[in-house]
């Protein structure tokens, strides 16, 4: 499915409350930096104490995200994160290239494959997946 237009999308974000009943709040914005881009960026917060720090950088025409930073938060203690910095020189990741998560212990070093994360397609339902099933680890 491809990435969806610059409306579609709008839509999708904004009324992420009304199709996720973990979501507590959502400051996810979506501006129109030129006819060709726009940035994404704000906060998902969930009912179980996670934040989700979000910002996308989307090429309207091409319909892809050009780049992105995510970041998982509990009580101001960042979690995980998911990023395309590339590292063809580890093996593990190469199921999901260039794209991966950093998780605990070592945060910076641990990289692992983030399987759903792509630049051609909305990965905010994967992420929100991973939140919801992360926080049952502090209910």
């Amino acid at each position: 499915m491809p990435f969806p237009t610059r409306s579609e999308y709008e839509s999708f974000i904004y009324n992420l409350g009304n199709q996720y009943s973990e979501i507590q709040e959502s400051t996810l914005r979506l501006f129109t930096v030129s006819t060709q881009s726009a940035i994404v960026e704000g906060e998902i917060r969930f009912s179980n104490g996670l934040t989700l720090r979000v910002l996308e950088i989307i090429n309207l025409r091409a319909r892809v995200i050009q780049k992105y930073s995510y970041t998982i938060f509990y009580n101001g203690e960042k979690l995980r994160w998911y990023d395309p910095q590339p590292h063809p020189e580890i093996e593990a990741l190469q199921s999901t290239f260039p794209h991966h998560r950093h998780d605990p212990p070592n945060i910076k070093q641990n990289r692992l494959p983030a399987p759903g994360i792509s630049f051609s397609a909305t990965n905010l339902e994967t992420l929100i997946r991973d939140c919801v099933a992360l926080g049952e680890s502090f209910e």
